[in-house]
């Protein structure tokens, strides 16, 4: 079938959002074994044990540096691409100058 012959499917108009009472009234509404608050500690509360705010701060900075140089990484990589294209076109020519110039030494011994 083909593309002009197939028939457009008319979405229907997206509702407007919520207004902010509307909400204040879902959340206020909401259990407390809601899921999406399972995790929001009650006030003095911390949901860290100790230690465990540094262990998650020293794998934050963990992956921060794996992060990071991944894209240094990446960067140098890019950089040794673009290169390695340029020093290829720079052998291509030099291949069609060497060739040209043993079709000419050969006429000439000719």
């Amino acid at each position: 079938m083909s593309a002009k012959a197939k028939k457009r499917v008319v979405l229907p108009t997206r509702p407007a959002p919520p207004a902010v009472e509307q909400i204040l009234a879902d959340v206020q509404s909401a259990r407390p074994t809601d899921p999406v608050f399972a995790l929001v500690a009650e006030p003095g509360e911390d949901l860290a044990a100790p230690g465990k705010k540094e262990d998650s701060e020293e794998e934050s900075e963990r992956l921060y540096r794996q992060s990071h140089a991944y894209v240094e990484m990446n960067q140098r990589l890019q950089k040794a691409c673009s290169l390695l294209k340029e020093k290829c076109e720079e052998l291509r020519q030099a291949g069609e100058t060497l060739e040209q110039n043993v079709l000419e030494m050969k006429q000439k011994a000719v």
